[in-house]
């Protein structure tokens, strides 16, 4: 397992659109393995592999709190089946540091996927776990928080990572 480098806005390959993966090879079980130790390190609670410049649709997630057992979620190929409610809270990206902000999102999501070891499995989630792989998700597709919030907050963060690209 290896850390990766977290892509961080305005990089341009944040905005590409990931492949789906063939089959689930021991290479990618390593790109995964590799996944979670970057984003634990992070630390994190969900990371794409489009945010260390792999095109793959895959995506993790962990929200267990500090103080209970990891879960480590694997989606491989995951597609969102559908969508119910609203809500809106605070969200955080590994891909821009620093930056939180109130983004709207489905407050109850289906997604099936695959898992690290290529099975396929289907999920309901609501709550942290809801927003976590809508955000995951979009990464997938080159879409970022930033795309999810008004003009001018989203001139503030682009002058904020901007910033902090250039320091």
């Amino acid at each position: 397992m290896a850390i990766r480098t977290i892509l961080h806005y305005p990089d341009p390959r944040l905005r590409h659109k990931a492949l789906p993966v063939a089959h689930v090879t021991p290479e990618i079980q390593k790109l995964i393995d590799d996944m979670a130790e970057t984003m634990y390190a992070a630390p994190g609670v969900g990371l794409a592999a489009t945010q260390i410049g792999e095109a793959h649709r895959i995506f993790i997630v962990d929200i267990a709190a500090e103080d209970e057992p990891s879960h480590l979620m694997v989606f491989v190929n995951p597609e969102i089946v559908s969508t119910d409610g609203s809500q809106t809270g605070a969200e955080g990206c590994l891909s821009f540091p620093g930056v939180t902000e109130d983004v709207k999102r489905a407050a109850h999501v289906s997604v099936r996927a695959q898992d690290r070891e290529g099975k396929p499995f289907e999920l309901e989630a609501d709550g942290l776990l809801s927003v976590a792989i809508q955000h995951e998700f979009d990464h997938l597709d080159g879409v970022l928080m930033i795309d999810r919030v008004g003009m001018l907050k989203k001139r503030i963060i682009q002058r904020k990572m901007q910033k902090r690209a250039e320091a």
